[in-house]
């Protein structure tokens, strides 16, 4: 975990901070978050897709963690799924202002779009130029649609500095694989064969590790959200031991 933590341009961690029953290994003592963050240095937060939080429980939690961790979080789908990007500027400003409580513990904003929502140019341009304005740091985004896979959808990306995540299962070969920025890569990782169930299996983490090795200079989440069955937690774990002998 030393190695883990000393290569800053390197993250992994859960979606969420539970620790399950079968991790007994873990800090005994303190908040799950406590005890998750002194063994990763990141966790997605997710429950912001759902529902707004208070302020004061955005500053707990920046509270609770090392200096050197970092959340990312996952914007409201009020945003992403209900106005399809095409949102009030309100309604971004109160998530953006509830996210930046985090202060230096903020890390990428994800927003995760439908597999419904395809590309749609003008509407993409508006929202990345609003959002823009009001936010100057690390965006990912996760589109669903075939139609954001394709040379105009990751020029406009990029022009933007916003990467595109890379997901497992792919619901699109293209979408395994990073774009957009290139300056950060988000690798977010929902068990397969059975999303949200299924461990990895060593083989797989292996050539992961091998790929984040080869682009080491590059900042680099992985997040695993295979959670239902608590195969993220031990997930993580074998990556961070691979990488930690590299």
């Amino acid at each position: 975990m030393a190695s883990n933590r000393s290569m800053n341009h390197l993250r992994i961690g859960t979606a969420g901070w539970s620790i399950p029953k079968q991790y007994l290994d873990v800090p005994p003592q303190g908040t799950h978050l406590n005890r998750y963050s002194q063994i990763f240095n990141c966790a997605e937060i997710n429950s912001s897709f759902y529902r707004s939080h208070r302020l004061s429980t955005w500053a707990k939690w920046a509270d609770s963690v090392p200096e050197d961790f970092q959340f990312s979080v996952k914007a409201p789908k009020a945003i992403t799924h209900d106005a399809k990007l095409a949102c009030e500027p309100a309604q971004l400003q109160i998530f953006l202002a509830e996210a930046n409580t985090l202060a230096q513990r903020l890390g990428p904003i994800l927003f995760q779009l439908p597999p419904s929502s395809a590309f749609n140019p003008a509407v993409a341009k508006a929202f990345f130029a609003r959002l823009r304005d009001l936010h100057q740091g690390a965006i990912v985004f996760e589109p669903r649609h075939s139609t954001w896979f394709v040379s105009e959808a990751d020029y406009l990306l990029n022009s933007f500095s916003i990467s595109r995540v890379a997901a497992d299962p792919a619901h699109v070969p293209a979408a395994a694989q990073a774009a957009g920025w290139s300056q950060l890569i988000y690798c977010r990782l929902h068990g397969s064969p059975h999303t949200y169930y299924s461990a990895y299996p060593e083989s797989y983490l292996r050539s992961l590790a091998a790929a984040i090795v080869a682009h080491k200079t590059r900042e680099t989440w992985c997040v695993f959200d295979n959670t239902a069955s608590g195969a993220a937690f031990g997930d993580a774990q074998i990556l961070q031991r691979l990488l930690s002998a590299a």
